[in-house]
């Protein structure tokens, strides 16, 4: 049950609810509708009982019965008898055993032929003449079978029923919660799209449901609020900051071009170099992803050869690695081509082929691959270095984390996170597979260009 969602699991409880209640009034009903067959059978035997104390009379010592008098009516037939029980008049039923003793004012039930019988006598006494007894009989089962009509009918139509009650309930629960599927709807689109500027945007109603959707736009106003902030100061103040760092830049590489600049002083500016540098990377980067948070990154869309640019990537990456003695391998299909930005695709590619030159192991190797399967276009970077631990491996993409800083050559921690932005605005995804001590392999995803995977066969059997 707890698996069910809220909607079927109202609807279940409401169908429980209606069919109890179905029964319950079907139960009312029976045994209402019993009583009032039996009473309505009980004041017809009456009213006929009366009417033979009214059309029987004695003339001369002599019994003198009104033709008039019906013996059977509507199911009840009557008889009359006199004080030792001998009939005088009227009907009984074919199977009815007549020698019931005689009780005046009573309604009883009888077996007899197999059936059950209603029976009501009514003692009268005739001037002139002495004690009558005036029998009404009729069936039993005449009675029941009505209210057994009654059942077959219920049991015809409370399927129906069930089935109708539990379709109204879904709908009515569906169309009720219809807000909530909305609200989720909402929240998993600015999730996925990060979009904080998207409301619920429900009309306005007094219900709790209206109530906490105003109360979500309300905190997605004020998140968005906060992150706007955010963004603006990161932009500002790496936009400021580019002045100062360039000035430095630029001073120090006037005074390190003197040649009269003493030793000391000339390893003091490299140092400040060094860091202005890092600085003004740094910077740019940081300049780069808050204007990619604002959408004020646009990409340059055109035919990017994938398998050209990886290969050119390998051969920059095979001089930095040479210095740690690590070798750059490759497997690259031919032909692989996608729709992008080329600027920043090579940026991607370059991001993840320095970090895995940065913590691979020396004298190990670092492993670039690219092919084009199912419509995609999948590269991987693989190295035996250091590798990240479980617990790491979502923290690798925030900004400004890393693994281990001592092996960061200088480097800020944004590298991976612009690896994640711009294969998502490509349409695709990057993930890590990683154990220490052993090495990571990053592997990118990103839709081939129509036609791409039909082109890298071709080249493939070429």
């Amino acid at each position: 049950m707890k698996h069910l969602s809220i909607t079927l699991r109202v609807t279940l409880l409401y169908t429980l609810f209606m069919v109890l209640l179905a029964a319950l009034s079907l139960g009312v009903l029976s045994y209402a509708g019993a009583q009032t067959a039996r009473q309505g059978k009980l004041t017809r035997m009456q009213t006929m009982a009366g009417a033979a104390a009214r059309e029987i009379e004695a003339k001369d010592g002599e019994l003198d019965i009104d033709h008039d008098l019906e013996a059977f009516d509507d199911g009840v037939y009557l008889s009359v008898y006199d004080a030792d029980g001998l009939p005088l008049y009227g009907f009984v039923p074919r199977d009815f055993d007549n020698s019931a003793v005689f009780a005046a004012g009573q309604l009883r039930t009888t077996q007899g032929g197999g059936r059950s019988w209603y029976l009501y006598d009514t003692q009268l006494a005739v001037d002139g003449y002495g004690t009558l007894w005036v029998r009404t009989v009729t069936d039993a089962g005449a009675v029941d079978s009505t209210l057994g009509a009654l059942w077959r009918w219920a049991l015809l139509v409370l399927p129906a029923y069930i089935v109708l009650a539990a379709v109204c309930g879904y709908l009515v629960t569906r169309r009720a919660f219809a807000p909530v599927r909305h609200i989720t709807a909402t929240a998993r689109e600015i999730r996925a799209g990060g979009d904080l500027s998207r409301r619920i945007g429900l009309p306005p109603g007094r219900d709790e449901i209206r109530t906490l959707a105003g109360e979500f736009d309300a905190m997605f106003a004020r998140l968005q609020d906060a992150f706007d902030h955010e963004q603006q100061f990161t932009d500002d103040a790496s936009h400021e900051l580019r002045t100062p760092t360039a000035v430095i830049l630029s001073q120090s590489e006037y005074a390190l071009a003197q040649p009269e600049t003493a030793g000391e002083t000339r390893a003091a500016l490299q140092v400040i170099h060094t860091q202005a540098a890092r600085m003004a990377a740094m910077l740019s980067q940081l300049l780069w992803l808050a204007r990619a948070d604002k959408g004020r990154q646009p990409l340059q869309w055109q035919t990017v050869d994938l398998s050209e640019m990886t290969a050119l990537v390998a051969e920059t990456l095979a001089e930095q690695a040479a210095a740690q003695n690590i070798a750059v391998q490759t497997d690259l299909a031919p032909g692989v081509a996608v729709q992008g930005d080329e600027t920043l695709l090579m940026r991607m590619l370059i991001n993840l082929g320095e970090n895995a030159v940065r913590y691979g192991r020396p004298g190990g190797q670092v492993r670039l691959t690219l092919q084009c399967r199912d419509g995609q276009a999948v590269g991987t970077v693989q190295d035996d270095g250091i590798g990240i631990a479980p617990e790491n491996q979502e923290k690798i993409w925030q900004r400004f984390w890393q693994a281990d800083p001592a092996r960061s050559g200088g480097g800020a921690g944004l590298g991976l996170a612009m690896v994640r932005w711009i294969a998502r605005a490509h349409g695709g995804d990057v993930t890590v597979q990683s154990a220490p001590g052993e090495g990571s392999t990053f592997t990118w995803r990103i839709p081939c260009a129509r036609g791409g995977e039909e082109k890298t066969q071709k080249a493939q059997n070429s």
